[in-house]
């Protein structure tokens, strides 16, 4: 069946990465919110998928980005409506927002290859049967959030408390990036260099540039989550 995805994109160098692939290798239907042109939004009621991508922006810029406000309460609504919600970094911490949780500045920046550890309760999510336990996959956040109620935290990293959580089977929220392409990854670096602080939790460029085939790895449980949780 053909899936109706639609995607919140916030600045051009963040884009869906190896999810526009798999989109179009499924031969599902796409079309994309890009918030730094005139954009349109669907309604609810005519997508079946919403994935929100990352962004240089925390979720409180509202007056900087006057369309977080207009942004939010359709993530809400999409929750309401029980449509499929992926998350990633930015689009986790819009969706714990929506669904109650305090999002805030973490105690350390996260950016580079870092492992992950899978929480034991989440050992029961079939769309995560890919992600193990220790997986080092790409962070790049300043924030972060709790975990809403009700939902299932997924895993944690030295930095971060809460890299995810799955909500109600219908909404997957993800602080980290399976979707970076090597190609993603080169374009992120170049446009927020800046970001790039002494901190033990932050890699260098050398060091991010050295690994970059890692991404191609999280590529692959990126699809693997794909196709089991849409």
């Amino acid at each position: 069946m053909s899936l109706r995805i639609h995607c919140f994109q916030h600045v051009p160098y963040e884009d869906l990465g190896c999810i526009k692939n798999w989109i179009e290798e499924k031969g599902h239907h796409l079309t994309i919110t890009k918030f730094w042109e005139i954009y349109r939004i669907p309604k609810v009621t005519d997508i079946d998928v919403l994935i929100i991508l990352g962004g240089p922006m925390s979720i409180f810029h509202d007056d900087e980005c006057p369309w977080l406000g207009i942004e939010k309460q359709y993530i809400k609504k999409a929750i309401d409506q029980k449509k499929k919600i992926l998350g990633i970094c930015l689009g986790a911490q819009l969706v714990a927002n929506r669904l109650g949780a305090e999002v805030y500045q973490g105690k350390y920046a996260e950016i580079g290859f870092f492992p992950i550890h899978r929480t034991p309760e989440s050992d029961n999510i079939t769309c995560l049967k890919t992600l193990s336990d220790k997986a080092t996959v790409f962070h790049w956040h300043n924030d972060t959030f709790e975990i809403p109620e009700n939902a299932v935290s997924i895993a944690f990293s030295e930095a971060c408390q809460n890299q995810g959580f799955m909500y109600n089977n219908h909404v997957l929220a993800l602080q980290f990036h399976l979707e970076m392409t090597p190609d993603s990854l080169k374009k992120i670096l170049v446009n927020c260099y800046s970001d790039l602080v002494e901190n033990k939790f932050v890699q260098s460029v050398d060091a991010i540039l050295d690994n970059i085939q890692k991404a191609t790895d999280n590529n692959k449980i990126m699809v693997a989550i794909l196709d089991s949780f849409l």
